[in-house]
């Protein structure tokens, strides 16, 4: 299984009903690519205070890595994801990408 890490630095203007629309985007895909297994959403609460302004992110865990080259390229995670960069601070240089093999 590939968990697939996103943390992201958005905007200061974006608002909370903009990262949720944004949230829910990326959690539909779930439902027109095949592979996707399980998606969390939501605001950094680490007490630890090392985000270093990644103040929100998301998980998305896929059957395999096929599934996930497959999320990669598809036509409506690029429409989500190009929504994603345009919230963040930096554009791309607002979003952190990290995928770990599970289990």
């Amino acid at each position: 299984m590939i968990r697939h890490c996103v943390w992201a630095k958005f905007r200061a203007d974006i608002s909370a009903t903009e990262k949720q629309e944004i949230h829910d985007q990326l959690a539909a895909l779930g439902a027109v690519i095949g592979g996707i297994l399980k998606s969390d959403f939501g605001p950094n609460v680490s007490p630890e205070g090392l985000g270093r302004g990644y103040n929100d992110g998301f998980t998305m865990d896929f059957r395999d890595a096929e599934a996930r080259d497959a999320y990669l390229v598809h036509p409506d995670h690029q429409a989500a994801g190009g929504r994603l960069v345009a919230a963040c601070d930096g554009g791309r240089d607002g979003i952190l990408v990290f995928d770990l093999e599970v289990g």
